[in-house]
């Protein structure tokens, strides 16, 4: 079962590779166009540049409408045209910030504030690329500086603006897959719960009623007790099953007592083999618990520490008592678990026994984070030399 989430993770590393590979080609593209538009505007102010300087050098002959039709057409790429040495001799297409009675107006006509504005564009753009000269004689040279249009910085802002879009609706989609894959999941988990603990009624009423007909045929009341307290058993466990899916009503309990409790009963039914330790807080704080549901979190622990051990070793549980928060460490001297796996230990059907459906963490994950609150993981691990999982509840307020 272990493997399904090395498959999960394989298909994650290759679903985020696509998209990464799928997004750099956008921008590439997107870039490429960007970058053709460039160029074509570069042309175009080449053409804007010709036409100026043959304005220059007319006489008689030159078609002054066509080249201010040249110079007219510009609509759209403001331009600053001056004469190397800081003075502005034309400019067009600026969002001047005071509108002057005409925009052609020589720069000295201009207001002061629209004179302050175009020496700073002019500033900003004599330290970018956008630049042509114009030898208007050979004593006599002009420079052309330009912005890229309104329509291309638009263009140049629209691939990421897409992109985030793209990006903001795949976490849409791929929050809502989620949400409902763990819903049917959670429907089917409450379902399957229910339907164990309502098919363990019937037997154990009736076994219960054999214990008593077993004790009225005068069998040794020990054997009796023993059977006895398996089905007691049993009804525990079928209660615990009907309590998942409901609200269980939490009580204030003391920790230590009710951590004693659980491994009093575990401690009867694992190996000689095992020798459980427990260090328990001079500081028992109190803790809002359903007491059957944290005893199953607790016998889940200790029985998967003992696997891991393959039945040998040392189980330290440890409870500590803080300001806002209580905290159980089990610490087993087991196998141990690869850091990668430390949360997928937790996910429904992740085992590495050779027996098992890799439920149990999942149901423990579950009754301390839904049913009180708090949050379970692995504290630390190294392979060949063990485990720990924390549990820490809130202290009640």
């Amino acid at each position: 079962m272990a493997n399904i989430y090395e498959s999960q993770r394989a298909g994650k590393v290759i679903f985020l590779a696509i998209s990464a590979i799928t997004i750099v080609v956008f921008l590439v593209v997107s870039n490429n166009l960007i970058k053709e538009l460039s160029e074509q505007e570069r042309i175009r102010m080449e053409i804007w540049a010709d036409a100026t300087k043959r304005l220059a050098n007319a006489d008689e002959n030159t078609d002054f409408d066509y080249l201010l039709s040249i110079i007219q057409r510009n609509t759209s790429i403001p331009v600053l045209v001056e004469d190397g040495e800081g003075n502005i001799l034309n400019h067009r297409n600026f969002d001047l910030p005071v509108k002057d009675e005409g925009e052609l107006l020589l720069f000295s006509e201009m207001s002061p504030q629209n004179q302050e504005y175009l020496n700073k564009k002019l500033a900003k753009l004599r330290r970018g690329s956008n630049k042509i000269i114009i030898d208007i004689d050979a004593d006599t040279r002009q420079y052309i500086y330009y912005e890229d249009s309104v329509v291309l910085t638009r263009l140049s802002y629209y691939p990421y603006i897409q992109l985030g879009v793209m990006i903001v609706i795949a976490l849409i989609v791929f929050s809502a897959i989620i949400y409902t894959k763990r819903a049917e999941q959670n429907r089917v988990w409450v379902g399957l719960s229910k339907e164990t603990a309502h098919q363990l009624g019937t037997p154990i009423s009736s076994l219960m009623a054999w214990t008593q007909l077993l004790e009225s045929y005068g069998i040794d009341a020990d054997v009796v007790s023993e059977i006895d307290k398996d089905v007691n058993r049993l009804s525990v466990i079928a209660d615990r099953f009907s309590k998942i899916g409901s609200k269980p009503e939490l009580k204030l309990e003391y920790l230590n007592d009710t951590v004693s409790r659980s491994l009093d009963y575990m401690k009867s039914r694992v190996s000689g083999k095992v020798n459980i330790v427990m260090n328990l807080s001079d500081d028992d704080h109190g803790v809002m618990l359903s007491v059957a549901l944290f005893e199953w979190v607790m016998e889940n622990l200790t029985k998967n520490a003992v696997d891991a051990m393959d039945g040998a070793g040392t189980i330290t549980i440890t409870t500590i008592g803080e300001k806002e928060r209580v905290a159980i460490e089990i610490n087993d001297t087991g196998k141990g678990i690869s850091r990668k796996n430390f949360k997928n230990v937790f996910n429904p059907g992740y085992t590495t026994k050779k027996r098992g459906w890799g439920l149990g963490l999942t149901l423990v994950k579950r009754i301390i984070e839904e049913y009180h609150g708090g949050k379970i993981f692995v504290k630390d691990s190294e392979i060949g030399r063990g485990t720990t999982f924390r549990i820490e509840l809130p202290s009640p307020k």
